[in-house]
């Protein structure tokens, strides 16, 4: 017995998934953006209590402009990373791949948009993650890259350059089809 699983159940299924991805990490996004403000105008105590294994009352009381700071390279990442699956949340419920013709400006555009957004996460992750160390160096406290959600930032760099090129391709694609489209 075989099992075939179509393209459009693919796509179904990435669709579902983005989704659920694209919750949480609006979530995060904006858990870090309301815990910066609470501890920065309401409450400094909480900054022991930032998120979920981050504890930045050390940072927050060595300075909090260094907190801000820290804390807004964290916010920048994870809006980035809600942009690309909104972008993907986007071009898979508006239906604009179109399979029998994949070589279009709808898809272009969207791979290359990816591509930006993925160098910049790339390089803001990259920044947190630098700036993170130099605190270190400072002799202040700092959880780990991984639970200030800033790893990964040669990942988000290598994707970024991958579909930038991978959107060059398109572009051309999409110049030779419509060549072909005028010639015919």
């Amino acid at each position: 017995m075989k099992i075939e699983i179509s393209t459009k159940q693919i796509l179904k299924l990435l669709y579902v998934l983005s989704w659920i991805i694209f919750v949480g990490v609006c979530i995060e996004a904006g858990g870090f953006l309301v815990n910066t403000f609470y501890t920065l105008v309401i409450n400094n105590i909480d900054a022991r209590y930032y998120w979920p294994g981050i504890n930045f009352s050390a940072l927050y009381k060595f300075d909090p402009g260094y907190f801000f700071v820290q804390t807004l390279l964290m916010i920048i990442v994870a809006i980035f990373r809600t942009l690309i699956f909104y972008l993907i949340i986007r071009i898979l419920h508006n239906k604009k791949l179109d399979l029998a013709q994949p070589f279009n400006n709808e898809a272009a555009s969207f791979i290359l948009r990816l591509s930006y957004l993925a160098l910049a996460t790339g390089l803001f992750s990259w920044w947190g993650v630098k700036y993170a160390a130099w605190l270190v160096t400072k002799g202040v406290a700092m959880p780990d890259i991984q639970t200030l959600r800033l790893g990964g930032a040669d990942v988000w760099l290598f994707m970024g350059v991958t579909l930038f090129v991978i959107a060059q391709i398109f572009k051309r694609g999409v110049e030779i089809q419509s060549e072909n489209d005028l010639t015919i």
